[in-house]
């Protein structure tokens, strides 16, 4: 009897350890099961999390023109590292947008100036042809990270809010190409588009995407008709959309 009972003892932790091993390697298991699992796909910091005499976006929305403003917020894109020793910066946190003009810096500096990372930047709040940006900045390099997802404004092109989402990573999908340009000149290229009665010049700037760019390519190849989607940053001028755009693609 005593062997009997030994036995299945010994039966019973064959089969138990066997199930720990099984649950070990499966898989299929729960992430719970391993506290030190992480399945987070959330930025590494909160993006609107401000340091002490940093303006939240709201605050930088109201404050006047032409004085100094103090923001941070995340790159989300960069145009060329100029002859002059500056670049220009497309910044955003989750409630806003900015456009950072001609920032001096070192070519170092650009180079660290990678996508989602976080800056304080400390300027003047200017405007340009209704474009609202900060000259005159400088900045210092904060901790975590952040990419902004495009927010889709097909619904929102034509009316007055629009403009609130100036400088923001955007989407805006079934546009009809107006006019074409055939970049013959190397330079910018200006293609008028239209959706629902609302008409409005994309700008393919070479600073941002320069004419050997996919992007570049594709605007080039458009004809007068075409059904495409777009992808890029709300650039403003003169009182009308002029956005910078990183893609475009046929309309899905």
């Amino acid at each position: 009897m005593k062997k009997i009972l030994a036995l299945l003892m010994v039966l019973m932790l064959v089969l138990a350890s066997a199930a720990c091993a099984k649950d070990a390697a499966d898989p299929t298991a729960s992430p719970s099961a391993d506290p030190s699992a992480d399945t987070s796909t959330e930025p590494t910091a909160d993006p609107n999390a401000k340091s002490d005499g940093v303006l939240t976006y709201a605050e930088y929305a109201a404050a006047a023109l032409d004085t100094e403003v103090a923001i941070e917020a995340y790159v989300q894109a960069k145009q060329i590292y100029s002859s002059y020793g500056n670049t220009t910066l497309y910044l955003q946190d989750a409630d806003g947008a900015y456009f950072i003009y001609r920032i001096n810096c070192s070519q170092d500096e650009y180079d660290t100036f990678a996508i989602g990372s976080k800056l304080k930047i400390t300027g003047y709040k200017a405007e340009w042809g209704g474009e609202i940006e900060i000259i005159d900045a400088t900045y210092e390099v904060g901790e975590g990270s952040y990419t902004a997802p495009a927010v889709d404004l097909s619904d929102v092109l034509g009316t007055d809010a629009l403009v609130d989402y100036q400088n923001r990573f955007f989407t805006i999908k079934g546009l009809t190409v107006e006019t074409t340009d055939d970049g013959a000149t190397g330079g910018d290229l200006y293609i008028d588009v239209s959706l629902n009665g609302t008409t409005f010049t994309l700008a393919i700037e070479t600073d941002l995407t320069d004419a050997a760019s996919d992007v570049y390519a594709a605007a080039k190849g458009l004809a007068v008709g075409d059904k495409i989607d777009i992808e890029g940053f709300l650039f403003w001028y003169e009182g009308a959309p002029n956005p910078h755009v990183t893609s475009v693609v046929p309309a899905v």
